[in-house]
């Protein structure tokens, strides 16, 4: 399947990030063969640098200026069998 998006959200001020997600602990299914894409996360990369945390598929952070959100999407199943064979 194809590749997700990557999305990166640096904050200019103090705010609460929600996430309301799926496909991050169930991939998304193949067709005919096909291999399961990928799974999405979400996290926050705090400012300090040292500190990231992964957030849950339905979940709540708060968030100081420059930290980041980054949004991963789930990549999509695969159609057909990877080598071509039936």
């Amino acid at each position: 399947g194809e590749p997700g998006v990557l999305r990166r959200i640096r904050f200019n001020e103090a705010m609460e990030v929600n996430i309301l997600a799926n496909r991050r602990k169930i991939p998304p299914y193949g067709l005919e063969g096909g291999e399961p894409g990928e799974l999405g996360q979400c996290r926050v990369e705090r400012a300090n640098g040292e500190d990231t945390i992964v957030l849950d598929s339905c979940d709540s952070v708060k968030v100081e200026p420059g930290d980041v959100f980054e949004l991963r999407t789930p990549s999509g199943g695969g159609y057909g069998h990877p080598n071509g064979a039936v």
